[in-house]
């Protein structure tokens, strides 16, 4: 095996380890949230790949960034936080808020249920935002078990879902589908 390998072998047994270095087993919630928001992330790349408005496209790539810090947040006990560089906070959640109220002003808003697929990256957006859903299902029974500390993650997390949503509508443009 090479020494700059992606395979470590350490994981054959059903565990893995922790930014933070404690070992845990592959389906323990902690793990399955963190794995949740990487399937966002990739999902939402695929949403960017499809995007045919750069300023979505920008908007996404900037929710991926963010979802790693949310990633390595999660992935890291209470012991090993002070390691962490960047952690979900107050300001990162105000600037959703902006975020979303700038979408606000600039889509029409639809009316009833929005069926999805409008435009392909739509439809990916749409499918990431049913993730971030899953996450934030997630993220409640950690914060509820004690796993997590951070509130702000809480937030974060259910705002992306709106915002993602906006987003979807923005890349959507006339193509919006709805179900009145």
């Amino acid at each position: 095996m090479h020494s700059d390998s992606i395979t470590t072998r350490t994981g054959d047994k059903g565990s893995t380890s922790l930014f933070s270095g404690e070992l845990v087993d592959k389906d323990s919630p902690r793990t399955s949230v963190y794995g949740d928001i990487d399937e966002l992330n990739s999902v939402l790349g695929v949403a960017r790949a499809a995007s045919r408005r750069m300023e979505v496209g920008e908007a996404i790539l900037e929710i991926q960034k963010s979802l790693f810090v949310a990633g390595a947040e999660l992935a890291t006990s209470d012991a090993g936080l002070s390691k962490l560089k960047a952690r979900i906070d107050e300001p990162m959640i105000k600037e959703l808020d902006v975020q979303c109220a700038d979408l606000e002003n600039l889509i029409h808003m639809p009316r009833g249920f929005i069926i999805p697929g409008g435009t392909l990256a739509g439809g990916h957006i749409d499918h990431a935002r049913t993730i971030a859903r899953r996450v934030e299902r997630g993220v409640v029974r950690l914060f509820r078990e004690g796993h997590i500390g951070n509130e702000h993650i809480l937030v974060w997390i259910n705002r992306l879902s709106d915002y993602l949503w906006l987003l979807a509508r923005r890349e959507e443009g006339d193509s919006v589908q709805g179900k009145e």
